[in-house]
């Protein structure tokens, strides 16, 4: 570990005051160890060896962040909530708002045995069978989300579902303003602009409502080992809420690669192996949702839009985080460039220019 990610570590962690803490929630053990996850890029999650236990915590960024940006303790909330239903979540084990402990909120979960689909598919999904079963419980899944009794499960007064979408493309347009208080010193993005405005225009102004994820993807969930592919957990719930389902239809389809797309937008954070023979295309998994849900995937320019839109202002966040120094990420500087891109991605979609 360099110099500066120690030094980031210790931001995140007292390892000692954390060992109170557990020891406190499990008893004594003599096996105790913390490292970092790096393969996230918002909320912090530290993986925790205690005694014969695996477990997983998950906290916010050190430094300041945006209004209502990584709650973790939300993310606790609906996962608890979600224990006894068909949603496949880790077990939920404790939450604490000590900051006293490790600096600031955090939740501790068991940890979930399996592959996230990041980088490459498993040897065991490399035919084509296996790869239309990964797309089909992946959708199958987010409808499963979707169909939640959020009375019976505790989650009725969990969000303000009405007006929903106005209020994404709203709450947005306020994270990019926040991160340009810094970024727009470094360079300026004219292009979101147009979007933003575009978006407001053609915001749906009624919507379902239902349970929503709001970070729903292929890589925030883990299919568990053998076949056929089955999807055993979905993680990164920070954003979730009561809302429009088909926000969450278009951000998962805007992570979704078909053989046909131009070149990703940010290739460090885009997998292309669902572009291989048998994965489904983004239109067969739209007739899915459609076939599982009932409902009809209108406005689908401005949904998948509007995800571009918040991935640009995600990667705005971030790369006010790396100019003020609460980042050790080496993606963070990288949105210098990588969000006009999304700009002009999001662009090419309200202009026609980058289907379905």
């Amino acid at each position: 570990m360099s110099e500066s990610s120690e030094e980031y570590f210790g931001r995140l962690v007292d390892e000692e005051r954390l060992a109170d803490f557990l020891e406190a929630e499990f008893g004594p053990v003599e096996a105790y160890d913390v490292t970092r996850h790096a393969e996230g890029h918002s909320n912090e999650t530290l993986f925790v060896t205690w005694g014969s236990r695996e477990l997983v915590i998950r906290r916010p960024p050190p430094g300041e962040t945006a209004d209502t940006a990584h709650d973790v303790l939300r993310e606790y909330r609906v996962m608890d909530a979600l224990q006894a239903t068909d949603v496949p979540v880790p077990p939920t084990v404790a939450a604490c708002e000590d900051h006293d402990v490790i600096g600031s909120d955090f939740y501790v979960m068991d940890r979930v045995e399996g592959d996230v689909l990041r980088g490459g598919e498993p040897e065991r999904f490399a035919n084509p069978e296996s790869r239309a079963r990964v797309g089909e419980e992946l959708v199958d899944t987010l409808a499963t989300v979707h169909e939640v009794d959020v009375e019976a499960v505790g989650l009725g007064e969990f969000g303000r579902p009405a007006g929903y979408t106005r209020r994404q493309v709203d709450r947005w347009e306020k994270q990019l303003d926040w991160a340009f208080e810094v970024t727009a010193d470094e360079r300026e993005i004219p292009e979101l602009d147009r979007v933003g405005d575009w978006l407001d225009d053609h915001c749906p102004e009624e919507h379902d409502h239902a349970l929503v994820h709001g970070d729903y993807k292929l890589d925030n969930v883990l299919y568990a080992p053998g076949t056929p592919p089955a999807l055993d957990a979905v993680f990164d719930w920070e954003m979730s809420t009561l809302g429009d389902p088909l926000a969450d239809l278009g951000w998962m389809l805007s992570y979704w690669r078909d053989a046909k797309d131009p070149e990703p937008t940010i290739p460090e954070l885009t997998a292309t192996f669902m572009e291989a023979e048998g994965y489904p295309t983004r239109r067969e998994l739209v007739a899915r949702y459609e076939e599982q849900t009932g409902r009809t995937f209108e406005n689908e320019r401005f949904y998948r839009a509007l995800a571009v839109y918040k991935l640009a202002g995600l990667g705005e966040m971030f790369f006010r985080r790396h100019l003020e120094g609460n980042a050790d990420d080496p993606m963070y500087p990288k949105m210098r460039e990588r969000v006009p891109a999304l700009a002009e991605r999001a662009a090419r979609i309200i202009d026609g220019d980058e289907p379905l």
